[in-house]
């Protein structure tokens, strides 16, 4: 857990070959500008599609989320010709980012939206991302010039049973500064980070499954944080534009990276879009030992709250 302050300080440089903290350094926000933050695999690319249909008004974004809603720390293309894309964008822009708030720049006139999720959660669908994504895909990312940081480990360098993949996810991080979240960071010292600042009025505290209960009543609740009315005579389609099916039919446009061929199969990012998938997966040990983690890396509170959701005002 990190000392209190008053406000949010960068103190940390997040960089391996997936991603790199130091590309926020030369970003220019608009007064209006959205950022959209998750450790992964906990509703990055489900608030993405809800803040097109809020800032579009319309049930599909207009142009591939790539086009629309960058993913500024991944190594993916230049930072000079993200930030040029960003510039270009005359729409209200919503940012992706999958920093903790230690290691990005904070500021004032941005609207973050975090989203929770069980950690359990979160690794069911990391585990098929991660074997998702393609071979050559993970070994241009390492093999790129200059590359500064850990590489990110091809799924069969690692552990193949779930099981076992889930306590190397549990035990081990690649940067020392860590202690879980291998082969990419922490889910749950990212979650305290942003925690902490919870009381800031231009954080939002989003929860997957209070998404998955009530998504009309979570959309209603963003849009007005984001000041944007709501049109009732339009409002059901946009609601149904961002369900889990609507979205996978449209992966080629919604999933990030759809469009440049990054995954084996693009539908199956959008794998199944529940929780509670760990039942039956994980052992009583390993359950108790994930929650023994939690509680230790979020305290009592947060780690509650990332298990069962619930309002955060």
């Amino acid at each position: 857990m990190h000392r209190y302050r008053d406000k949010p300080q960068y103190t940390l440089k997040y960089r391996s070959a997936l991603f790199d903290s130091v590309r926020w350094e030369n970003f220019e926000a608009r007064d209006d500008d959205i950022v959209i933050t998750t450790s992964y695999k906990a509703g990055t690319t489900w608030m993405q599609g809800i803040c097109a249909a809020l800032v579009f008004q319309k049930p599909t974004p207009p142009s591939p989320q790539d086009e629309l809603s960058p993913w500024l720390d991944a190594n993916f293309a230049p930072v000079e010709e993200v930030l040029a894309q960003l510039e270009g964008l005359t729409n209200r822009r919503y940012i992706k980012t999958h920093l903790p708030l230690d290691g990005i720049p904070f500021l004032d006139e941005v609207k973050y939206i975090f989203i929770g999720r069980d950690g359990r959660d979160v690794f069911m669908s990391m585990w098929n991302h991660w074997h998702n994504m393609k071979p050559e895909v993970i070994n241009e990312l390492n093999n790129a010039p200059g590359r500064q940081g850990p590489a990110i480990p091809l799924p069969h360098e690692g552990v193949e049973d779930i099981a076992a993949g889930f306590d190397v996810w549990l035990n081990g991080s690649p940067f020392h500064w860590e202690t879980n979240g291998f082969p990419f960071w922490s889910h749950l010292r990212h979650a305290a980070t942003w925690w902490e600042y919870r009381h800031l009025p231009n954080i939002l505290m989003v929860h997957f499954e209070d998404l998955l209960k009530d998504t009309d009543g979570e959309m209603r609740r963003i849009s007005e944080y984001l000041g944007i009315p709501v049109n009732e005579d339009i409002w059901q389609d946009l609601v149904d534009g961002v369900s889990f099916d609507s979205m996978k039919s449209n992966a080629k446009n919604m999933a990030p990276g759809g469009s440049a061929g990054v995954w084996k199969d693009t539908s199956n990012f959008f794998h199944k879009g529940t929780n509670k998938r760990w039942q039956g997966v994980l052992s009583h040990e390993q359950n108790s030992a994930y929650a023994e983690l939690a509680l230790k890396e979020c305290g009592p509170e947060l780690a509650q709250w990332l298990e069962l959701g619930g309002r955060i005002d």
